[in-house]
């Protein structure tokens, strides 16, 4: 199994995602995860899917997700010739004795503590899946209340594979 970043540009129309997501549904395709958002023209939408299957089902999926009308484009996010990030909100139960070390966790990859509450505090990490993985493990003994992920948002690197509809 392996694993996959697709990056579609779409038209942005009502519908697209449901479509989209219909036909990984009806194949059988798993996603891990789809982002989607306008992009600086708001005709088009940008959707980042990360998928996982053998190579003969990752090509399947690239060539069915491409002949749906609305798709304009799409292409493989390379992990080594693109930018990848995800957002994370955590919500941790944090009394006084727990605040100092869980500041200097979040010190360390970066986060910003975005609500204290008497109980529990809220931390925003963005980075690498990885990133976020080892920050999740540091918290390892205290309680995570909620958890919000946004999946990865990508762009590769350089302007030779920018398309321009």
């Amino acid at each position: 199994m392996h694993r996959k970043v697709f990056q579609l540009l779409v038209d942005n129309t009502s519908g697209v995602l449901s479509r989209i997501a219909g036909l990984f549904s009806r194949r059988g395709y798993n996603i891990e995860s789809i982002t989607a958002g306008v992009t600086a023209d708001p005709r088009f939408t940008r959707i980042t899917i990360v998928t996982s299957g053998d190579d003969d089902i990752l090509d399947q999926i690239e060539k069915q997700v491409a002949k749906l009308e609305d798709v304009r484009d799409i292409r493989e996010l390379d992990p080594d010739d693109s930018v990848y990030r995800e957002l994370c909100l955590v919500k941790v139960r944090a009394g006084a004795a727990d605040r100092l070390n869980l500041v200097t966790i979040v010190d360390m990859f970066r986060g910003h503590m975005v609500d204290v509450g008497l109980e529990s505090m809220i931390i925003e990490i963005t980075g690498t899946q990885s990133k976020i993985e080892a920050f999740l493990k540091m918290l390892d003994g205290l309680e995570i209340l909620e958890l919000a992920r946004t999946g990865i948002a990508g762009l590769a690197r350089g302007v030779d594979k920018v398309v321009y509809l």
